[in-house]
């Protein structure tokens, strides 16, 4: 079973790359219905969030990764040859130590993130609704739950406030210093926006106001952390009266455009405006920054943050690490194990097939006896071929290391002459068997 993650992320494409590729809430269920139709896969599942746009597959082979660059390239409105300098193609164990990293935070922009978390279980949430997930990729994102736990519970990475809302708050005290005077404007109400408002309450702003679309949603985030509503209509007058901007909707396009600032900025008397816009796709048009005391960034502009972040959580991020690599190990080798289960399938209907001939060759005999002895003959024969089985099965499949239970599959397939008979003499070695090829280590994959 092949493992594959394709994607992008804040490492390796900019913003304006990653907002093109992101899948809103809405769309996911279609487009998940898309992907799943793309090629002939066992599981397959998205995580879009404003970090990332990752697609994450289980399959026979490895030839499922072309038709997905494919996808992506139309999604993101460029040519090949553009996304192939951001993309990165992840195998096997590079797969599960990546979800695993993603999971515990260790990937975030702010490392040790505690949303993300909810985004990787929401993420897997779509996929098992729409059955889109099979049981391989069902494993694999139910370990990476536990191992965001396991590093939230045995390290100090999650302590304190590490978000992008906490980042976006840092960088406005580096500009205004003490915030207790200043007023704040958050537009959207969903979870980084609230939790954006939560850590500006922390500093002692004057105050906070919501705006949101729908103004129950909006109330119901400003009761939650102590401020007040708008409705959408008044955005522009909020605005006015408001020193930092934080914008973390899911518009499709900009609500605020460069001429649409510069008309506010005329009635705001110079006063400097902060803009934070943590939305992907964004919610202020780029342009908007030039224009005279308006300070606009964006989520990539929280790079020095976390550079500073990283210096403080240093040992935690080792510990952390090792967690990750010790579960990484366990998973691959349960994964790495799998591919034996073949071989015993094939064993267990040799030994069956065996029994059954030795059963119809004494017929002859078998045939005097009442009924109740000859299925107790049949009941007794099963039961001796399943204890013998029960050993080499436990031990084939306890075997961690693939080349080992390569080695093992292949010895027994040529003791017991599995496949034989059954598949017939023109097939090639690998379908005779009924072997798939161990999972492979990282030094086996190959980086795009």
């Amino acid at each position: 079973m092949a493992l594959i993650l394709i994607g992008v992320n804040h490492r390796t494409a900019p913003v304006d790359v990653r907002e093109r590729m992101s899948v809103a809430d809405a769309q996911l269920g279609e487009t998940l219905g898309q992907l799943k139709s793309v090629a002939a896969v066992d599981g397959v599942a998205l995580l879009s969030t404003c970090n990332r746009v990752e697609i994450i597959v289980s399959a026979e082979s490895e030839d499922v990764i072309e038709p997905f660059v494919d996808w992506l390239v139309a999604r993101g409105d460029s040519s090949r040859s553009e996304l192939e300098k951001h993309l990165y193609i992840l195998r096997y164990d590079d797969v599960v130590r990546h979800l695993f990293r993603v999971a515990a935070g260790l990937d975030s922009l702010v490392v040790g993130e505690p949303q993300v978390l909810g985004q990787v279980k929401e993420a897997h949430a779509a996929a098992a609704e729409l059955r889109a997930a099979g049981p391989t990729l069902n494993r694999l994102f139910h370990a990476s739950f536990a191992v965001g736990k396991r590093v939230r519970t045995e390290t100090q990475l999650g302590a304190g406030a590490v978000s992008v809302g906490f980042a976006a708050v840092a960088l406005a005290r580096k500009i205004f210093g003490n915030l207790k005077d200043r007023a704040v404007l958050v537009v959207g109400a969903g979870e980084m926006g609230k939790l954006t408002a939560m850590h500006l309450k922390s500093q002692g702003v004057l105050r906070v106001t919501i705006v949101s679309r729908t103004m129950a949603h909006a109330a119901r985030t400003a009761r939650t952390i102590g401020g007040s509503a708008a409705p959408w209509d008044e955005l522009d007058a909020t605005l006015e009266a408001s020193d930092i901007v934080i914008t973390a909707t899911g518009a499709a396009s900009p609500i605020f455009t460069k001429a649409h600032v510069e008309s506010l900025m005329r009635g705001r008397r110079d006063r400097p405006l902060f803009i934070v816009d943590i939305a992907v796709p964004r919610d202020v048009e780029p342009a908007a920054g030039e224009i005279e005391q308006v300070f606009l960034y964006n989520v990539d502009d929280l790079q020095a943050t976390v550079r500073e972040n990283l210096a403080r959580r240093g040992s935690e991020v080792e510990r952390a690490e090792a967690i990750v690599g010790e579960e990484t190990e366990k998973f691959a080798a349960w994964l790495r194990s799998r591919s034996a289960i073949p071989t015993v399938v094939a064993l267990r209907q040799r030994f069956e097939a065996i029994r059954r001939a030795e059963l119809e060759r004494l017929e002859f005999k078998l045939s005097a006896l009442p009924p109740e002895a000859r299925s107790r003959v049949d009941e007794i024969t099963h039961l001796i071929i399943e204890k013998l089985l029960l050993m080499p099965t436990e031990q084939l499949k306890a075997l961690g290391d693939g080349e080992t239970v390569d080695a093992y599959a292949e010895a027994l397939t040529r003791l017991f002459g599995l496949g034989d008979q059954a598949l017939g003499e023109g097939d090639d070695a690998r379908a005779k068997t009924g072997r798939v090829e161990p999972f492979p280590r990282s030094g086996s994959r190959v980086q795009r």
